[in-house]
């Protein structure tokens, strides 16, 4: 969705159709009108950018680098901020960002129950979300190559992020990463859901599916929750990961075929400055296929890295992933959302797909591309950049 109000709430509204039957985006499966999932996010509250830079800048706050670009398809500069070390200075610039798991078991209304660390033999067989989500390629390392460059040992969001700024980095070798580091997982925190603000559905596909209202379990998170657990490393200086279980999000109403329905996940932030994200893993496959079950977190984790403040503007495009219309936000994901990278075997036995996410030279048009392969997607479905100003 292109900017044209001020950035008081959600961004990126269109959705998209994911499917069980195929991996594949936007293919409606025959005879069954499935939800739509789709993704969001919320700009920061409660302080400036200067002020985000400030805090960065006395490390009370998530590292960030500023970037600065003309793009040749509008002859206009845009800057921003992303998360870590600049990339463009070839140098060894390793940044570890505290991560904390949150697992959030919700109690609905109706007295559904969506544990993520719970045992579910019949929609999960491979362990909880909770110790899946703590085994993947976002947490924990695997080998990633990319159309035959092999661009590190590494979680998937730093795999990414070395191959969007390719150019500059494969320079040093292995020395530029931004790592979630330490992780570490806080016991479940059990939220009950007010009458009006949740329901439990029959999913169409494995099991039960929550739906939430968004607009009441915001403020709950941030006023309530993230305080909470302050003590046990919620704060500031570290992205807390929030994961839902088989529960999605409308904004107002709780129905499943509502028009707001379903969002899968979102990141924001807010105050001086806290940063977090929300995600649904997913195992109804009614979103996609099980082993897609991490593209949420993948999706919500990557655009945190590119676009934490949710406030980085971008010459507008569209027509592509959930992008139905026309947009100008730098979220990485929402391009691409439904396209999976191929799987990822992992020690535990399991392989993920998280989902393909756009590069810094796509939006902007650079040409040629600084991302590996002089590619403009990390597996290669983008080979230009985003084309012409979308109309």
């Amino acid at each position: 969705m292109k900017r044209t109000l001020p950035l008081l709430f959600f961004l990126s509204v269109t959705s998209v159709t994911f499917t069980a039957a195929t991996p594949g985006f936007g293919q409606a499966a025959p005879q069954t009108k499935r939800p739509q999932g789709y993704y969001k996010v919320i700009p920061l509250r409660g302080a400036t950018i200067n002020e985000a830079r400030i805090s960065a800048a006395a490390a009370t706050t998530i590292p960030l680098w500023d970037f600065s670009i003309t793009s040749p398809v509008d002859n206009l500069p845009y800057s921003g901020t992303m998360v870590g070390r600049s990339p463009f200075f070839h140098g060894a610039r390793t940044t570890n960002i505290p991560a904390v798991i949150v697992p959030i078991k919700l109690v609905m209304p109706d007295g559904g129950v969506f544990d993520p660390t719970a045992a579910d033999p019949a929609c999960s067989p491979s362990g909880t979300a909770l110790s899946l989500v703590q085994a993947s390629p976002i947490l924990q390392s695997a080998t990633f190559t990319m159309g035959g460059t092999v661009v590190g040992t590494t979680q998937y969001t730093d795999a990414y992020q070395r191959s969007n700024f390719w150019t500059n980095v494969s320079v040093t070798g292995d020395r530029y990463h931004t790592m979630l580091s330490p992780v570490t997982t806080v016991a479940a925190v059990t939220v009950n859901v007010p009458a009006g603000s949740g329901t439990t559905n029959t999913s169409g596909g494995c099991g039960k599916i929550g739906v939430m209202d968004i607009i009441w379990w915001q403020p709950h998170v941030e006023n309530t929750i993230i305080p909470s657990l302050a003590a046990q490393g919620v704060n500031p200086t570290a992205l807390p990961i929030f994961i839902f279980y088989n529960v999605v999000m409308t904004q107002g109403t709780p129905t499943l075929g509502g028009s707001t329905c379903c969002i899968l996940g979102y990141h924001t932030a807010f105050g001086q400055l806290q940063t977090y994200s929300v995600s649904d893993f997913d195992t109804t496959t009614i979103f996609g296929p099980t082993t897609a079950a991490i593209a949420a977190t993948s999706h919500e984790v990557g655009e945190w890295m590119d676009d934490p403040l949710g406030n980085n503007l971008t010459p507008v495009y569209g027509h592509t992933g959930q992008v139905t219309g026309c947009q100008n936000s730098l979220e990485n994901g929402d391009p691409l959302s439904g396209t999976f990278m191929p799987p990822v075997a992992m020690p535990n036995g399991v392989s993920y797909t998280p989902q393909e996410l756009a590069f810094y030279s796509w939006f902007f048009r650079q040409s040629p591309s600084i991302g590996v392969n002089g590619w403009y997607s990390d597996n290669g479905t983008f080979t230009t950049g985003a084309g012409p100003l979308c109309m």
